[in-house]
């Protein structure tokens, strides 16, 4: 999602990016986690971009996951894997931060939805009433 949102050229007109845009002008709270982050300061590609990137970020609070996170987090992986849906490790620790603090997840990650048919109260901005 926030690749999406920080693309150089223009941004893609989707709800999601939208979405995101509209909260962080409201005001309205968003977080992210270092692992986020990392991904995307990994995908830049050069300092100005990085030090732009850090800038960007700098106001939204952190979500650090605990050893419960991470403990939760190969339980998910487990539980999808058994039932047939694919879900990486770092997008099983997303989905660990989101519902052990009850946060909505902003993704167009397809792989997040095939995960919230096997983790039913994992809450994506797409499941909210009036989002699409």
């Amino acid at each position: 999602m926030w690749s999406l949102a920080f693309r150089r050229d223009r941004p893609p007109e989707i709800a999601e990016v939208a979405a995101l845009r509209s909260a962080l002008r409201s005001g309205a709270p968003v977080v992210s986690t270092g692992l986020v982050l990392q991904e995307l300061l990994q995908g830049i590609r050069g300092p100005k971009q990085r030090d732009v990137l850090i800038e960007r970020f700098r106001p939204l609070p952190m979500v650090t996951p605990t050893r419960q996170d991470h403990i939760d987090a190969a339980g998910f992986k487990r539980d999808c894997q058994r039932r047939g849906v694919q879900l990486g490790t770092v997008d099983a620790l997303l989905v660990s931060l989101c519902l052990r603090r009850n946060l909505l997840l902003l993704t167009t990650g397809g792989d997040f939805v095939l995960a919230s048919s096997v983790l039913p109260t994992l809450r994506l901005w797409k499941d909210q009433p009036g989002t699409g």
